[in-house]
């Protein structure tokens, strides 16, 4: 595992959000499974519908395939979930439980992200302890409606202000990716660029491509 204490920059390159708004007849795991062996190097598992007792064994099910291609797994917001499974972290929000409280539950070796979107809220976030931080919407996105769009400058003074990773979202796909290059960000999170597309795997393959050149 490359994510330990410290997040490495370059496992922030295609970060995964899962969604299964685009399921159907599938389950969320196979499509997780298609975006790993796209080249996706960090993976959140959401869920905001599911009870309990189905989070935590999806979370078991997942987290085995990110083992397996040695990829972070990170449990988006429930805390509790992620330390009965033994996730890799946990990403909060802004009106979420606060980093330094997170740390103290997780201890000291799990990964912790925080979404920001103000150089205030990024300081503050690296301070409580945060290990990455993901910035955002930096595009107008259907999947949070109630996303503020973040101005590209904002972004570029984030990633000065901070020494942890930065790794952008909302509203990502492979037209306007490569606007990102010059902000200063360390990769990309991506929601239905991924699990909407048809072809989970290439899609993926070809974000990771465009990932790669605009961090350069």
């Amino acid at each position: 595992m490359s994510c330990g204490k410290n997040c490495e920059k370059k496992d922030m390159l295609l970060y995964a959000v899962t969604d299964r708004s685009w399921l159907g007849e599938r389950k969320l795991a196979a499509q997780v499974e298609e975006c790993l062996e796209g080249g996706v190097t960090f993976l959140q598992l959401r869920e905001k519908a599911l009870d309990e007792d189905s989070f935590y064994q999806e979370a078991l099910e997942i987290q085995k395939l990110c083992r397996q291609y040695h990829v972070p797994f990170i449990i988006n917001d429930n805390v509790e979930i992620a330390l009965r499974c033994d996730a890799d972290g946990v990403h909060v929000g802004q009106s979420d439980m606060k980093a330094q409280n997170v740390r103290e539950k997780l201890g000291p070796d799990k990964i912790i992200g925080v979404s920001a979107q103000t150089v205030e809220q990024a300081m503050e976030a690296e301070a409580m302890g945060a290990d990455y931080l993901g910035v955002g919407a930096v595009f107008s996105t259907s999947t949070k409606l109630d996303a503020k769009p973040v101005a590209r400058e904002v972004i570029q003074e984030i990633c000065k202000s901070v020494s942890i990773p930065v790794v952008a979202i909302g509203g990502i796909n492979e037209e306007n990716l490569s606007k990102l290059s010059g902000t200063g960000v360390d990769g990309v999170a991506v929601v239905s660029a991924i699990f909407a597309s048809e072809d989970i795997t290439s899609a993926s393959r070809r974000l990771r491509r465009l990932s790669e050149e605009m961090v350069g």
